[in-house]
Order: C-alpha cells, then sequence, then structure tokens
C-alpha cells in the first residue's frame, strides 16, 4: 500500500476500530472464502475500506488486489456492526456485505481444496469454494458466525445487525 493510501482502521487503549466490506460470491451452491494461512480461521473475502473510497469500490479493489480479477459487486445483503476479540484486542467493526459475482474464468473446486494464492502485505491468503449450507458452514470457524444461519435465506432488504462474536 502506498503512503499516500489510509485504511479506516484505528487504535485507541487496546481496543481496534476497523471498516470493512466483503463479498458474498456464489457459484454452484458454494461460497468463496479466505483465510491468512497462519490464521485458525476463515472470513468472507474483503478487506478495509480506505478514507474517501465508498464502499463499492473499496470491494472491486480488494478483489482486483487479492484475486486479480475484475468482479461484479451486487445489492448490500447486510449491515454489520461486528464485536469481536482477537490478537489481544478488542474489536469494533462496521462490515458492508454485497453479493459479487466473479467471472466464470475464476477457478472453480467443489470439493473443497484451494483455487487461488496470493500474497497480500505480509500474509499469504488462500481462497477455497465450501457448501453455502447451514450445516457445513457452522462446521468451518467462519466469524462473523451469523452468516451459516443465514447463507440458505439471504434476506430480499439489507439487514441490519448487531453482533458479537466473543473471542476467536
Amino acid at each position: 500500500m502506498s503512503s499516500s493510501r489510509r485504511t479506516i482502521r484505528f487504535e485507541d487503549a487496546g481496543r481496534r476500530f476497523n471498516a470493512r466490506v466483503a463479498g458474498l460470491a456464489l457459484r454452484d451452491g458454494h461460497l468463496l472464502i479466505h483465510r491468512a494461512v497462519h490464521e485458525p480461521f476463515w472470513t468472507i473475502p474483503g478487506g478495509t475500506a480506505e478514507l474517501g473510497e465508498d464502499s463499492r469500490t473499496t470491494l472491486l479493489r480488494e478483489m482486483r488486489e487479492e484475486l486479480g480479477v475484475e468482479v461484479s459487486v451486487g445489492r448490500l445483503v447486510f449491515m454489520v456492526e461486528n464485536f469481536f476479540r482477537f490478537e489481544d484486542c478488542d474489536w469494533h467493526e462496521i462490515g458492508w456485505y454485497y453479493l459479487m459475482d466473479l467471472p466464470r474464468t475464476f477457478p472453480f473446486l467443489a470439493n473443497g481444496r484451494t483455487v487461488h494464492e496470493v500474497v497480500d502485505g505480509r500474509n499469504r491468503l488462500e481462497f477455497k469454494w465450501v457448501p453455502a449450507t447451514r450445516t457445513e458452514l457452522k462446521r468451518l470457524p467462519l466469524p462473523p458466525v451469523f452468516l451459516a444461519e443465514r447463507i440458505e435465506n439471504l434476506p430480499g432488504q439489507v439487514e441490519h445487525i448487531v453482533w458479537d462474536d466473543g473471542v476467536l
């Protein structure tokens, strides 16, 4: 990241605030997830918004950087106030979760194997497709965990959620 780009993340007295944008990519009954390989949990692909950048632009930029493709950003599904503890820090995160379509050329494997890897800063990220069912997502460490409950019946309009995941 260049020095002129400022992410919307700050720390204050052992607490962190983060503005995150994520994309729900669904294909053939599967959801694309990713993780930094050193972390024990998976997340929905996305990243931190930058100052002066709207949430759709953030998602487009993050997918270009992480997946190397142009995505189509669909409708906003969830606005989430997410509270959790991670790396000995209490986090307060505002999240925008959009539907997004990936180009058909983006790799797809239904067997849960890694389909894409990239180095993003100091993190090596891996991406894979998993069945988009409540049962399968509940088996994974996939915060915020409300996603597993709602994945099979996404709301027709934006849903505002206040969620406390507790400790990761």
